[in-house]
C-alpha cells in the first residue's frame, strides 16, 4: 500500500480520541504486511520498531497522531469521511501516512543506526492527551532516546516548505470551567435575586483582562438557561488558557481563583472553578532544531517560524527527551485546520517522508 492510499483509507474512516480501534487495526495490518514489528500502546495507539546497525539501545522516536475531530466534512474529495460528524480536519491522517511511509522506506532501505521507533499516538485532540498515556507505560525504558520528532501540516506554508522554531514553540493549554450558582427567579423582581448571569458576565470580562503577550485567556461557551423574564439559578462557562511560561501559568491560575472569589463576594453567588490541566509547552531542543533546519535547507525550502499560542500534547515528550516539532507545508489552498473544508495537498506526504527519513538517519548517526 502506498502512503497516499494509506492516508485516504484513514481519512475515509476517522475516529475520535480514545476510540481509534479501527484505525489501530488498519495501521497494524499495514505494518504487518511490511514485516515491521509493532505492538499496541496507550490503548488505541501503535508502537513500531526498526533495528539498524550499531548500538540498538540508542533510539530515535518518530511520532504521528491518529485521532480525528467532531467536524462534519464538507469537501468533495472522493475519499471524504464516511462517518457523519467526524473528520480528519487537523491533518492527522497526513501525519500518520508520512510516518508509515518513513517506516516503509527505512525497513526496506536501511541506512540508519540504533533503533527507530514509529509511534502512532492516539488522542492528541483532548486533555490529558494520548502522549501522557504513552509515557506512563515507559515504552523506552532501557533505551537512550536521543530525539523525539513530530510534525504538523501547515496550510500557511507551500508544499515543499518546512518551518522551524527553536526553543518555545507552542503554548501550554489548560481548560477552564466555571459554574456560577446564585438565586434565580422572575427577572422583574431584582431585589429577590442573587443574579448569576450578571456575575458570570463580570467574571468573563475580568478573565479577559488577564490577556497579555505571555498569556491568552478566552471564553468559548456560556450557558445561562433562562428566558426573557427568567433568571436561572446557575450559569456555566467554559474557556481556555494558554501560556509560554510555567511561572506565568501558575500566576494566572491564582489570578483566576482570586477573580472568582471577588465576583462571588460582590454578587453573593458561589462559583465552582475547575481548571483542567492540559499540555505543557512545546519546547524544541535548539541543537536538534539547528540540525533539522540545516538538513531541510539542503533539499527543500526551510523557513523560521514564530511561537504560536496553539498547543500540542507533544509537549509531554519535550519534558522528558530532547525533542523537535516542526511544520510541514500543505499549501494555502488547504484551508484552515479544524474546519469542515480542510483539504491538505497530498503532495506534502512525499515531502514529509523524504525529510523525516533523512532526519531519522542523520540523527541516528549524529548523536551516537
Amino acid at each position: 500500500m502506498t502512503p497516499t492510499e494509506f492516508r485516504r483509507r484513514l481519512h475515509a474512516d476517522p475516529e475520535l480520541s480514545f476510540h481509534e480501534e479501527r484505525t489501530a487495526r488498519f495501521i497494524s495490518e499495514c505494518l504487518a504486511a511490511e514485516g515491521i514489528e509493532h505492538r499496541p500502546t496507550a490503548g488505541t495507539g501503535i508502537l513500531a520498531r526498526l533495528v539498524g546497525s550499531g548500538d540498538p539501545r540508542r533510539a530515535v522516536v518518530l511520532r504521528a497522531d491518529i485521532d480525528a475531530l467532531p467536524v462534519r466534512e464538507e469537501t468533495d474529495a472522493a475519499w471524504k469521511s464516511l462517518n457523519d460528524g467526524i473528520m480528519h480536519a487537523c491533518g492527522h491522517d497526513i501525519h500518520a501516512a508520512v510516518l508509515f511511509g518513513v517506516l516503509q522506506r527505512l525497513k526496506h532501505e536501511g541506512g540508519f543506526r540504533g533503533t527507530i521507533f514509529g509511534l502512532f499516538q492516539p488522542a492528541e485532540e483532548c486533555n490529558p492527551g494520548g502522549a501522557s498515556l504513552v509515557l506512563a507505560e515507559n515504552p523506552f525504558d532501557g533505551y537512550e532516546v536521543t530525539a523525539v520528532i513530530g510534525e504538523h501540516v501547515e496550510a500557511g506554508l507551500a508544499v515543499g516548505t518546512l518551518g522551524f522554531c527553536p526553543g518555545k514553540f507552542m503554548a501550554s493549554n489548560d481548560e477552564l470551567r466555571f459554574t456560577v450558582r446564585g438565586k434565580g427567579g422572575h427577572a422583574a423582581m431584582r431585589s429577590a435575586l442573587k443574579d448569576p448571569v450578571i456575575a458570570a458576565a463580570e467574571l468573563v470580562l475580568r478573565l479577559a483582562e488577564l490577556n497579555s503577550r505571555e498569556c491568552v485567556v478566552s471564553t468559548g461557551r456560556i450557558i445561562a438557561d433562562g428566558a426573557t423574564n427568567v433568571i436561572p439559578d446557575e450559569v456555566h462557562i467554559e474557556g481556555t488558557m494558554r501560556t509560554f511560561d510555567e511561572e506565568v501559568r501558575r500566576r494566572a491560575k491564582r489570578s483566576i481563583a482570586d477573580i472568582a472569589a471577588q465576583t462571588d463576594s460582590r454578587y453573593g453567588v458561589e462559583t465552582e472553578t475547575d481548571i483542567g490541566e492540559g499540555y505543557p509547552c512545546v519546547v524544541n531542543d535548539e541543537r536538534l532544531t539547528a540540525t533539522a533546519r540545516e538538513l531541510a535547507a539542503e533539499r527543500f525550502r526551510a523557513v523560521d517560524l514564530q511561537p504560536r499560542t496553539t498547543s500540542e500534547d507533544f509537549g509531554r515528550y519535550c519534558e522528558r527527551y530532547p525533542s523537535l516539532f516542526y511544520r510541514l507545508g500543505a499549501g494555502e489552498r488547504s484551508g484552515a485546520t479544524h474546519t469542515s473544508l480542510f483539504d491538505p495537498d497530498e503532495r506534502a506526504i512525499d515531502t514529509g517522508i523524504e525529510f523525516m527519513s533523512l532526519l531519522a538517519i542523520k540523527l541516528s548517526e549524529t548523536y551516537e
